[in-house]
């Protein structure tokens, strides 16, 4: 069912970002990829080890695997620069040495012959960020140019596919742009490049997009991936990152369940709130980002909040410290209660940044983490944000209009990806459509529930509103449930109407 996407009326995912996957993949690599899926995307390794059948080696042959089965949308896939480094170069590539003349065309004849299979696109990370379980760089981070255009003279070989990537966002003007350009001019290919705004730069995706404005006055097809919010961690006790990690009485306790825990939190509460006085590792980890944390309340979460709804706010409008009030806040709710802490996109305090980012023609949305992050972010529900927040409910500052929001999320997805037979309403074109009640669309609160294989954990956010959702004309979701159809499935290579 590929919840949580399909809960929010999406109709097509692609997925296989950021340099990572299971596919090409040699059999004594199998535990290599899964680590390295672990660390970077934050997937319960366990549940990978108990779900993956491994079916395959070749990417074809993944694809293969994949078709044989029919879900509630289709899915497209792109083959990523980890596994596939990983699988020309051996050790070699895991750990990122440079590739010989003799890689670089083994990684293309890789990338042609899965472009061929129905792979999408490309995609690889050049960002320190992504790492593996053991704490190694995704392969091909530090790639140079020569590699990414030998890959690239592959996929213009191929005629179609997208090069996503995943960048060092201070870095990218500087250390990216210059290879992005040319893998544009001689390739013919699209470039894809996540655009977020980092703190220690917040005013540097205006310098991005004039640079996207001259690469287009170019005829260069470069476009930047952005986020519809902020890219924030949900922090609960249950979860991979929160602030009672930091404090040295919780390892004491940090592996009892979740019950325990709390239980003996409330017990011990004054001993965990005084016992960060002198941390300096709590204090600089925990008290002095308390200003980019706001605690989640209720059945509702606000993901564009005031400074003055801060953690820190409320803990200098109450005369009591910030440890006091993330220990009360995480214990609310038998243990359940979330702390939501932005760190892309959110430096002004606001979202003004993403209401210019989402009206400029030359991005796209994504970055939905849908299925990865499981432990620590909850962007599944983007679709469902991009309808209530900026058409229905912003108020510190302007909406956006309807007409705007949909095409976004619909027609300038698809073709982005060469999905030109779905996006729009019209003769020829696929019938994926969504009758949504509007004035009651939303979402309910962020919650962690357990059900991947082996009974892995994962946040997940479930949508109401949608009356109905069609996939090839076939109805999926009648009022917000599941109607057990399952029309959809692999989507191979770039699609034109009918």
């Amino acid at each position: 069912y590929l919840t949580p996407s399909s809960w929010h009326g999406v109709t097509t995912v692609v997925m296989g970002n950021c340099g990572v996957g299971f596919a090409p993949a040699n059999p004594d690599r199998h535990e290599w990829l899964i680590e390295l899926m672990e660390g970077v995307e934050d997937i319960p390794g366990s549940a990978m080890v108990e779900g993956i059948s491994w079916e395959w080696e070749s990417f074809g042959e993944y694809l293969d695997a994949i078709d044989r089965r029919s879900y509630v949308l289709d899915i497209g896939a792109q083959i990523g620069h980890g596994p596939l480094r990983a699988y020309v170069m051996g050790e070699r590539g895991a750990a990122n040495e440079p590739a010989t003349d003799t890689d670089i065309a083994a990684m293309a004849d890789a990338v042609r012959a899965a472009l061929g299979a129905g792979a999408l696109g490309f995609s690889t990370s050049r960002t320190p960020l992504h790492r593996s379980k053991s704490g190694e760089l995704v392969p091909g981070t530090t790639a140079d140019a020569v590699e990414l255009l030998g890959i690239g003279e592959a996929m213009a070989a191929a005629g179609h596919g997208v090069l996503q990537y995943s960048p060092e966002h201070i870095a990218l003007l500087r250390n990216e742009w210059g290879w992005m350009r040319d893998f544009s001019q001689r390739t013919g290919r699209t470039v894809s490049v996540n655009l977020n705004q980092d703190h220690r730069a917040p005013d540097l995706w205006r310098e991005v997009l004039n640079s996207l404005d001259a690469a287009h006055r170019d005829g260069l097809n470069i476009v930047a991936q952005v986020a519809g919010r902020s890219i924030g961690i949900m922090m609960c006790l249950e979860g991979t990152v929160h602030p009672l990690l930091f404090h040295r009485a919780y390892r004491e306790i940090a592996d009892l369940p979740l019950a325990e825990r709390v239980a003996a939190i409330r017990e011990r509460r004054r001993e965990f709130i005084d016992g960060v006085i002198g941390d300096a590792r709590f204090a600089k980890g925990v008290v002095d980002q308390a200003d980019r944390m706001w605690a989640v309340d209720g059945e509702s979460i606000d993901y564009e909040p005031s400074v003055d709804t801060s953690v820190a706010a409320v803990a200098a409008a109450r005369s009591v410290s910030v440890a006091e009030i993330l220990i009360d806040h995480l214990i609310s709710r038998d243990g359940h209660g979330m702390i939501y802490s932005p760190f892309f996109n959110y430096a002004y305090g606001d979202l003004s940044m993403t209401h210019e980012l989402l009206q400029h023609p030359a991005t796209r949305n994504g970055l939905s983490d849908a299925g990865a992050h499981c432990g620590a972010i909850c962007d599944g529900g983007m679709p469902t944000f991009m309808l209530t927040h900026w058409v229905r409910d912003r108020s510190r500052g302007p909406r956006l209009g309807l007409e705007h929001i949909v095409a976004r999320q619909t027609s300038q997805t698809a073709g982005l990806y060469g999905l030109n037979d779905r996006g729009v309403i019209a003769p020829g074109f696929r019938a994926d459509l969504n009758l949504i009640d509007l004035d009651g669309l939303g979402f309910d609160h962020p919650k962690m529930v357990c059900d991947l294989p082996d009974n892995g954990r994962r946040l997940v956010q479930r949508a109401r509103g949608y009356r109905a959702t069609f996939v090839a004309g076939v109805q999926t979701v009648d009022q917000d449930e599941f109607t057990g159809e399952l029309p959809g499935g692999l989507i191979r290579g770039p699609q034109r109407r009918a």
